[in-house]
């Protein structure tokens, strides 16, 4: 697979890369253990170089050390620290003596002498940015660390971040129905050479045609929350879905592959971290590398997006109160 530059930061990875999160938390059953390694190691063997877990996914990091410990030099291993005593329910945490503790215990859980990448979760109004980034700071000078990150933080912390350390990343949602960055984000990130990591860029499963108004999701699965997944949500979202559908049949792809190749096709420092439990979903997601869509394409394609409003709110009003401070 090609490799993208994440801005200015030096840190090559692969085109696409593996959202681990839901291998253990968030969206229903974690995936029986041996078959979520097999999965990660799959990814490996296609070309996968960046992986994304954290602190506050269960046991997903040791699950991402098992999995990776056989490709140690051969991969790029992402993960956050941010919430109190690791649990995204328990309210913020990036005091300073806290990150250093979710540092060395992430050392540990992913088997690695360094974090190749690490975010902070979630911006901590009751610490200053300058305070996380003077400590991640350290942690690099330390050699535990080898590049920061920021996640669904808002133009002000990125900026003030990054004049104490360089932001190698930012992580955000971002994908065809969830737009909000290209307002002030993509232009900040481009004139600072962050790159940009999306998660869910296939709408948390959504653009894959997969969900209907009719799916039924566990008890567990956090999309049970999620405004935009209503029943009455994704009956009117699924526009875009036959939207998707009728372009991948022209490009001889699927709705996945047309939604990622969309986000690849907007800056050449974007990396989608798409995540799954299936093997054949994940060769789907991978092959989405090679489909190029044209100028002539996109404009269309954009235009048609634009003609179908999205309904529902991307997260319940607490969670939203957690982002782009």
């Amino acid at each position: 697979m090609e490799q993208r530059e994440l801005g200015r930061s030096g840190l090559r990875v692969s085109t696409i890369g593996f959202g681990c999160m839901g291998l253990s938390y968030g969206y229903g059953p974690a995936a029986e253990r041996q078959s979520a390694i097999r999965v990660i190691q799959a990814a490996v063997e296609q070309g996968v170089t960046l992986f994304d877990t954290a602190e506050a996914y269960g046991p997903n990091e040791e699950l991402v050390g098992e999995a990776l410990a056989p490709f140690r030099d051969q991969v790029v291993i992402a993960t956050k620290f941010g919430f109190r005593n690791g649990d995204a329910h328990a309210g913020l945490d990036s005091r300073p003596e806290r990150i250093r503790e979710v540092a060395e215990q992430s050392l540990k859980r992913l088997r690695r002498e360094r974090i190749d990448l690490l975010y902070q979760h979630r911006p901590d109004p009751n610490v200053p940015i300058e305070d996380v980034a003077g400590t991640v700071q350290e942690l690099i000078r330390e050699g535990k660390v080898k590049h920061f990150g920021l996640s669904e933080a808002g133009p002000e912390t990125i900026r003030r971040a990054h004049a104490v350390q360089p932001v190698a990343a930012l992580q955000s949602e971002y994908s065809m129905w969830w737009r909000e960055p290209e307002a002030e984000i993509l232009p900040l990130l481009e004139e600072l050479g962050i790159g940009f990591i999306p998660f869910s860029p296939l709408g948390k499963g959504f653009l894959t045609g997969a969900i209907s108004e009719s799916t039924q999701f566990d008890a567990s699965d956090f999309r049970n929350t999620v405004p935009r997944f209503t029943p009455e949500a994704r009956k009117a979202n699924t526009a875009l879905v036959e939207l998707l559908a009728k372009i991948a049949a022209g490009k001889r792809a699927t709705a996945a592959q047309v939604a990622l190749a969309w986000l690849l096709a907007q800056k050449p420092w974007i990396v989608p971290i798409p995540g799954t439990t299936k093997l054949h979903r994940l060769e789907e997601n991978v092959s989405a590398a090679a489909v190029r869509l044209t100028a002539d394409e996109l404009r269309e394609v954009n235009e048609a997006i634009a003609l179908i409003p999205v309904q529902g709110d991307r997260y319940s009003a607490d969670r939203q109160k957690l982002v782009g401070r």
